[in-house]
């Protein structure tokens, strides 16, 4: 898979999605906690917008990094027009951005994660490219897990839309794309997760 061909596609994809939005969604809840759609729309581009000189002033400024990437989305997420964060995804298709660990598969599980937090949310129909969720499933380890908070010990991710699961253990089912958000630490709205652990990973 070329995955800087899958990145440019996903942002173009998801611009689209954000263009599409009515305006009342942009203030809807999604899954990152504590943060809206527009929020969330507004930590997508953040690393294109940011160098790194001005990256490392504002970390500084926060005294830590989740609290400097909070500070920043609800910053532009305020100064920033719904027209202006879907531009900054399609316009910055291309954009070498990555996170400091990880490398391109890192970045394409920021765009698709991020998007998702958005899509599953609000209820719209998107189905990322399972190529794109596959190599993502592929890419969780122990470590990744505990960094985003998701405890996937004893669990086996087992896709009702692919033919193959991630681990093992006890199986927790769904959409891979599902899967994927529960192995990045987010809670799922009820329905969407099925086996015995399905409660470890859905919102109450």
């Amino acid at each position: 898979m070329d995955v800087e061909a899958e990145i440019a596609a996903e942002r173009r994809e998801l611009a689209a999605m954000l263009d599409g939005l009515p305006a009342a969604s942009w203030d809807e809840p999604s899954l990152c906690e504590g943060w809206r759609v527009r929020e969330v729309a507004a930590h997508m581009s953040m690393g294109f917008r940011y160098s790194f000189a001005r990256t490392a002033v504002e970390l500084a400024r926060a005294r830590g990094l989740h609290r400097m990437t909070d500070r920043l989305a609800r910053r532009d997420a305020a100064a920033m027009t719904p027209g202006e964060l879907a531009a900054a995804l399609r316009d910055n298709a291309h954009h070498p951005w990555k996170p400091p660990v990880g490398g391109l598969t890192a970045a394409l599980g920021h765009d698709v994660v991020h998007g998702l937090d958005i899509g599953v949310a609000l209820g719209l129909d998107r189905r990322v490219p399972a190529r794109r969720v596959e190599a993502l499933l592929d890419s969780v380890t122990p470590r990744s897990a505990k960094f985003f908070g998701a405890d996937l010990r004893g669990v086996e991710l087992r896709p009702d839309d692919l033919d193959r699961s991630f681990g093992s253990g006890t199986p927790l089912t769904g959409s891979a794309q599902d899967l994927l958000l529960a192995a990045f630490g987010r809670s799922l709205p009820p329905g969407r997760l099925g086996g015995d652990a399905r409660d470890r990973f859905t919102r109450r």
